[in-house]
């Protein structure tokens, strides 16, 4: 007969205690360790050399160094912690769900820009914020993109990819890219009916919209009346809520209802062959088929390098540190493009967006060679995706909660680019296949706009 002091299990065994717990979390049984994990994380690549900018770049920006060296210095030092920050996300991603890691990856995919961005609306350079978010958007489906494909190309003849997860990624684009043309078309109109009503403060030479919009260094539009003004303000805050929730739907569509459509199809190894070949291209080789009982071979990388708790403690470090990082980035800017004649725009649209994806160019091109188009898709425009439909709006929000009147309107020159180059990656993509040459194309197209904006 039980008593109050029998023990309730059998044995006289109790639970664990909170302590017991905490040690065994800490110690990661069943994991890698601590030192494993972090001699991963800090030795995996030479590009960490780098992080010794880090320190130099803070010394640069209290003691007042020269801004181009300033920018120069925190330029560089910002390439290890994007790597960083995508291999501490990956990390983590191996111990979570698909949809939790779906999460993580739009939170932390575009870190860099998030970080970037927010930095540069707190100090009011409402232009570097949006250069920089569409430069992103360009470089990684014209440069990065651009550059899989032609080194794909190199390798094999023609690669292969799913048409209709393809095609679904295009047309997410194509309406994030309408969505910018609306607010344009809405400017143009109320600028020329409340044109007369407002008198346009002077402005530096050569800071002019393409097509008449006066803009001053804060970017702030001032060829329209205010009443005109707030619909604009209306339109971009509505429109970046609805943006948000379609995200939403887009994570929902990919990692639940329709995962197959974007599931890498398995291939049998082939041998590679040079892209240049003047003999004719053999024949696509089919899909490996899994039989009965067998298990699907497995991708290369799977294993985790690091446990979970140093993956999130890594990565929240290395976010502190990006954000300060990219404060004194931003705040040398102003002086760099005054100083050496650079434009501002040919800074934010160009040169930021190659810290912020050199990770990603890196990764695409790597799985682009190994005949993995479908990584390759899902990593460039997949990206796009995150930035135009996530990042941006997400922007467009926190300048609205913290008094930054940052909205959608892109003036008519950089709309146009953006919708031009919608369309060349919606023609090259929707027959499901890829060759060099397309890459060229892409490449081509990139490089003409550069060119743009460094005159502009």
């Amino acid at each position: 007969m039980s008593s109050e002091s029998t023990p309730l299990l059998a044995n006289g065994s109790h639970p664990p205690s909170f302590a017991h717990r905490a040690v065994t979390i800490l110690k990661s049984e069943g994991e890698p360790s601590w030192a494993h994990s972090f001699r991963y994380f800090l030795c995996s690549s030479y590009v960490n050399i780098f992080l010794l900018l880090v320190p130099l770049s803070a010394c640069a920006h209290y003691l007042g160094w020269d801004a181009a060296v300033r920018f120069s210095i925190s330029f560089l030092a910002i390439i290890p912690l994007a790597k960083l920050l995508g291999d501490a996300t990956e990390q983590m991603a191996m111990s979570l769900g698909q949809t939790l890691a779906g999460l993580l990856n739009a939170t932390f995919g575009n870190a860099v820009e998030i970080i970037v961005g927010v930095t540069a609306l707190l100090q009011d350079q409402i232009h570097i914020v949006k250069a920089s978010m569409l430069g992103s958007i360009l470089s990684n489906i014209l440069l990065v993109l651009g550059c899989s494909f032609l080194a794909g190309g190199l390798v094999q003849p023609e690669s292969s990819f799913r048409v209709t997860a393809a095609q679904t990624n295009a047309s997410l684009m194509t309406l994030a890219c309408i969505t910018l043309v609306i607010p344009a078309a809405y400017h143009s109109a109320q600028a020329k009916i409340g044109g007369d009503f407002v008198q346009p403060t002077p402005v530096e030479p050569g800071i002019v919209s393409a097509l008449g919009a006066s803009i001053d260094n804060d970017d702030h539009i001032t060829d329209m009346d205010p009443a005109a003004m707030d619909g604009l303000l209306i339109i971009s805050r509505g429109t970046a809520l609805l943006l948000l929730g379609v995200y939403v739907c887009y994570l929902i569509f990919q990692l639940k209802t329709h995962q197959k459509l974007f599931e890498a199809r398995a291939r049998t190894k082939r041998q590679p062959t040079l892209g240049f070949s003047s003999c004719p291209s053999s024949p696509a080789l089919p899909p490996a088929v899994t039989l009965p009982g067998e298990e699907p071979p497995k991708e290369e990388g799977e294993v985790a390098q690091m446990n979970m708790l140093s993956a999130g403690v890594a990565l929240f470090v290395v976010t502190v540190i990006t954000a300060f990082v990219a404060d004194f980035l931003v705040a040398a800017i102003e002086g760099t493009a005054k100083r050496y004649n650079i434009p501002k725009a040919f800074i934010g649209l160009i040169l930021l967006p190659l810290v912020a994806n050199a990770a990603e160019h890196v990764t695409s091109v790597w799985m682009a060679m190994k005949n993995k188009m479908e990584l390759t898709i899902s990593v460039c425009v997949g990206s796009s995706i995150q930035l135009a439909t996530f990042v941006v709006p997400l922007l467009v929000t926190i300048g609205w909660i913290s008094g930054h009147e940052l909205t959608l309107f892109f003036n008519n020159f950089e709309t146009v680019v953006f919708f031009v180059s919608v369309m060349l990656v919606n023609m090259l993509i929707q027959d499901g296949k890829s060759n060099y040459m397309e890459g060229v194309m892409l490449l081509a197209l990139y490089f003409v706009i550069a060119l743009a904006f460094w005159v502009s």
